[in-house]
């Protein structure tokens, strides 16, 4: 029988909870560990991807900190590609320690991604992805007189800085990707969505921005034809009227019916709404394809069909 192949999209939460020292990122990332070999022992095959919305944004600040001229600060997509090789690391680290503790065989490997985007994506003129701590009103105010910084309010949680967020075009080492899941080895890729790049006359060049990682996990889930797309967040379920009397939970949904809620505006721009953006891309590429957004917790039920919001083209549940 052939494997399936998933990309598990982690979210914030996987990785850091309020606590930003290494030792409190690497214990939640031992957390997470665990939950994904669950889903390993399954038999699917994975490929993960995370965020660093909080460790780029405090690398910038260490950056800006010691900025000199003998130590000038590194732009933000050097910064990027230094939070996906720290969290890479770690999470290698936490995955072997779970997998020989299960006494399963695999070797877990970190590829430092690029991910094209488009110089002319309107996004540049737009900047809208938070990234870094947040800040008072005031604070982010003092800030953006002092760097000129966009700082932006977050779903209610505060003020964070905002940088130009473009959607990914393709993913430069996917087929580098493909074979090392195909080999039997666990992938860790498009860290924090991947380091923007774009493709000139003269080879590739970096990018002052932050792609979205569902965004670039989507893109990566299609260029390796994997089967689901699995999107990691603090909820269960997505929801419509979200914190409302009339709240529901959603399960099987169809691509139309999740683009309808969309057109209603069901789901905030910062939060949700990406999520299940990038959950209908990968969904309408092929009706054998699923998308499920959950939470760490409930994964494993939900790629086995027993939890989640499943969504796919034509909204029938599609069993393991």
């Amino acid at each position: 029988m052939t494997r399936k192949k998933a990309v598990i999209a982690l979210g914030g939460n996987a990785i850091q909870s309020g606590d930003a020292s290494a030792e409190a990122q690497q214990k939640a990332l031992e957390k997470t560990a665990e939950r994904l070999v669950d889903i390993i022992e399954s038999g699917i095959d994975i490929i993960i991807s995370h965020g660093n919305g909080p460790q780029v944004g405090n690398i910038l600040l260490q950056q800006k900190a010691a900025d000199s001229d003998n130590n000038p600060a590194m732009p933000l997509d050097t910064c990027g590609a230094m939070s996906q090789g720290m969290i890479g690391y770690w999470l290698q680290n936490a995955m072997e320690k779970a997998l020989k503790e299960r006494g399963i065989e695999k070797n877990v490997v970190t590829v430092v991604t690029r991910v094209v985007v488009d110089q002319n994506d309107p996004a540049f003129k737009n900047p809208t992805k938070p990234i870094g701590p947040f800040y008072s009103e005031d604070e982010a105010r003092k800030i953006t007189e002092q760097t000129g910084a966009v700082f932006k309010e977050d779903a209610g949680r505060g003020w964070r800085r905002v940088v130009p967020s473009p959607k990914p075009v393709s993913i430069l080492e996917h087929r580098v990707i493909n074979s090392l899941v195909d080999e039997g080895n666990i992938v860790i890729s498009v860290g924090g969505g991947g380091i923007p790049v774009i493709e000139t006359e003269n080879g590739i060049t970096g990018v002052e921005a932050v792609i979205d990682k569902d965004f670039a996990s989507q893109k990566l889930a299609e260029l390796v034809h994997a089967d689901i797309l699995l999107i990691l967040t603090a909820v269960d379920h997505v929801y419509i009227d979200f914190n409302k009397p009339t709240q529901k939970k959603l399960e099987d949904v169809s691509v139309e019916e999740l683009k309808a809620y969309i057109q209603s505006g069901h789901f905030a721009a910062g939060s949700m709404l990406p999520k299940v953006e990038a959950a209908i891309n990968f969904a309408k590429t092929n009706p054998g394809r699923k998308t499920i957004i959950t939470s760490l917790d409930q994964a494993y039920d939900a790629i086995n069909g027993k939890s989640g919001t499943v969504i796919s083209m034509y909204g029938m549940k599609i069993l393991m």
